[in-house]
């Protein structure tokens, strides 16, 4: 790490004393200037630099430069968020927390799809649904925010599937092939005519994997249309499908990964392995809404969703072949009230509802190598999830930001067991009402200078997939887990944003944590045990080295670093009478340091080069065993071709893993048997072409 750590800075260093020492000029192409960067994360558009919170935005061009087969590479160059793939195709994601809930899928994470809750009233979100390709761009909320988006312990994450200022007719594809059977294709289609635009995106994938049995395919339709009326209201419809199967190979001990990384998880005397059980997913899932966004009066606006979800899910496993049938609906509202002009007072107050069903059919099955045998179980979880909300924001003579929100949670689910049970009567689960306030403010020292603090509480309900686990039992006995949020940070930046420099530290005291706990037939289930205090630092910079310019050789070098210091530990942690407190938190690692450098030429040719260092984490809660650090190193190149004033030619390659590093990406924590790894894929590669009309 320190030696190619070392070389990243000398490069940054070098490049600045030569900036230093060169006349400094500002492009006059449109097309180089760069925009403010807003969100829309907090009900209404406001520039990231004034938030009084901890932002991120992975935009469109951030996209473009990583590799479009995975959310992985992107996610992770975000200080504070964590996202592992242990097989193609399934996501795990975390934010200043613990994957401890998380064996697989996503977790006390709050996920929206334009206005729509992506997650589900069960707190399930099937993230990996989704194609790289068709999403424009992702705006991450870090630390617990319940005060306008329910129920995370975590985080929130906030995905815009298309440009919303997209203004003429467009069309696209993109294709790319890589190493270890990766294809990937996409196609689009923006068009605009009069006050209505529709936007229509195809993604099909597919991937051999690095592993035995790591196979994975996925179909996706994603649709948009978009209908102006009035005066600067709208109407939106959402929605998309898609079908994704991929195989798991399940994790392999360190031995067996020294052995054969490439292996899948073999069988032994008393148990088949992942090949013989033939195990995997199958997800479809069918998911639209509608968005109303209509402005009442000058000064008063309302937003109104209506959406649905439908999930049919599959998944033969060592122990059983569990089939789910989910159906979730709901509604999400808020009204907005601006202020009347005033020089030294703008000030804005939101009043909302969300609310959500989901229905389950949860039925396990023995897995008779990879098909339906005799019933284990069949169960039917009904879940009710919904909050009101408000907020009240403030801008005073211009510097000082002022907000303070504030929602009320409501949690509940009905169960019945159909199979060996046969109960006619629903059992009701309650949860008492919970308050979540937010309360934070930034100040704006100088013009480039803002300062910011918050306080928040999380609180985040068990999932259905914690309540009904593979062990069969419904637990009644798990209760949610909640705690305080407190940090500060400040923003910098330079005229022409030349320099943006983000930097945040904060404490995080977690109680009643929700942690895994395996049986010796390796079903699983969930326990609260004791609590977390998680203090962290995260800071992210972007400097242009050589400003962007339309002459010389060298058009324009960009550095881009972002660090994440993570010191988390249990606290009065006891899991099955065993005393944990003061060790690690089990998934996460210390340090994680993510360095980039972006080259433009002559002919809209680029490089991307990007380091990745993370440090050792432990694997389970005895901190006696850890997955590796690793040294990851990519590289991206690109040329695009104008053919004409509308129509663009982009020709690219890269390559992953460099190095050719051995290490895990996705751990199983707390394995039985110790088959904590998940190998992640050697030295390679991929090229690709895209076509824009």
């Amino acid at each position: 790490m320190i030696k190619l750590s070392t070389s990243f800075f000398l490069l940054f260093f070098t490049a600045n004393l030569y900036a230093q020492n060169r006349p400094d000029t500002l492009s006059t192409d449109i097309n180089h200037r760069l925009l403010p960067v807003t969100i829309r994360g907090y009900l209404s558009d406001q520039p990231v630099l004034r938030v009084p919170a901890s932002v991120d935005v992975l935009g469109v061009s951030q996209l473009a430069l990583q590799p479009q087969n995975s959310l992985v590479s992107a996610m992770n160059t975000l200080p504070g968020v964590r996202m592992e793939e242990r097989t193609p195709g399934s996501y795990r994601l975390s934010i200043r927390g613990s994957l401890l809930r998380s064996p697989f899928g996503v977790r006390n994470v709050k996920i929206y799809y334009d206005e729509i809750p992506l997650t589900d009233a069960g707190g399930n979100t099937y993230l990996n649904a989704l194609d790289v390709n068709s999403l424009h761009s992702l705006e991450v909320l870090k630390g617990p925010d319940g005060s306008l988006f329910g129920a995370n312990s975590g985080g929130v994450v906030l995905i815009n599937p298309v440009n919303r200022f997209a203004d003429s007719t467009s069309a696209s594809i993109n294709v790319n092939a890589g190493s270890y059977g990766l294809f990937h294709e996409n196609a689009a289609v923006h068009s605009r005519q009069a006050n209505n635009e529709i936007n229509l995106n195809q993604g099909y994938q597919t991937y051999d994997g690095y592993r035995d049995h790591s196979y994975m395919q996925r179909h996706f339709i994603q649709g948009a249309d978009r209908y102006h009326y009035g005066t600067n209201n709208q109407i939106k419809l959402l929605g998309f499908y898609s079908d994704l199967n991929y195989q798991t190979p399940g994790g392999l001990t360190l031995s067996q990964m020294q052995a054969n990384p490439r292996a899948a998880r073999p069988s032994t005397a008393a148990v088949p392995g992942a090949i013989a059980q033939n195990i995997g997913i199958d997800q479809k899932v069918l998911f639209g809404g509608v968005v109303n966004e209509a402005h009442l009066t000058h000064r008063l606006r309302n937003v109104a969703t209506i959406f649905g979800t439908h999930v049919d899910f599959t998944n033969p496993f060592i122990t059983n072949y569990e089939h789910r049938v989910e159906n979730t609906y709901g509604l999400r509202t808020y009204f907005e009230l601006s202020s009347l002009p005033h020089p030294n007072l703008d000030w804005k107050l939101n009043l909302g509802i969300e609310w959500q069903q989901t229905n389950a059919n949860i039925n396990d099955y023995d897995n008779l190598k990879g098909l339906q045998g005799n019933p284990q179980s069949l169960d039917r979880v009904n879940t009710n999830q919904h909050f009101i909300f408000t907020r009240y924001a403030a801008t005073l003579f211009k510097s000082l930001n002022l907000e303070a929100a504030l929602s009320l949670n409501y949690y509940q689910y009905r169960f019945k067991n159909n199979y060996p049970l046969n109960q006619t009567d629903f059992t009701k689960q309650h949860f008492s009402p919970q308050v979540m306030p937010r309360i934070a403010l930034s100040y704006e020292i100088t013009p480039n200078f803002i300062w910011r603090a918050s306080v928040s509480r999380g609180y985040s309900t068990p999932t259905i997939a914690e309540v009904r686990p593979s062990n069969n039992l419904i637990n009644t006995n798990l209760q949610a887990e909640y705690g305080w949020n407190y940090e500060t940070g400040f923003r910098l930046r330079t005229p022409h944003e030349r320099l943006v420099l983000d930097a945040s530290v904060f404490y995080y005291r977690l109680n009643n944590s929700i942690v895994a706990q395996y049986n010796a037939n390796e079903t699983q289930y969930f326990i609260n045990a004791g609590g977390t205090n998680q203090p962290g630092l995260e800071a992210s910079l972007s400097y242009w080295l050589v400003r962007q310019k339309n002459t010389g050789f060298i058009r324009g070098v960009q550095f881009i670093e972002a660090y994440t210091l993570s010191r988390f530990t249990f606290r009065n942690y006891n899991p099955l009478g065993v005393n944990y407190s003061g060790n690690r938190l089990t998934g996460v690692p210390r340090q994680v340091n993510v360095s980039s450098l972006q080259f433009k030429f002559p002919q809209a040719i680029y490089l991307f080069v990007q380091y990745n260092y993370t440090d050792k984490l432990p694997v389970n809660d005895a901190n006696t065993a850890y997955a590796s650090s690793y040294h990851l190193l990519q590289a991206k190149a690109g040329w695009e071709y104008s053919l004409n004033r509308k129509t663009r030619l982009n020709l690219y390659a890269g390559a992953d893993n460099l190095l050719n590093h051995h290490y895990s990406l996705g751990n199983d924590l707390n394995a039985i048997g110790n088959r904590y790894y998940n190998p992640a894929p050697l030295r390679n590669y991929y090229v690709g072409v895209s076509l824009v009309l």
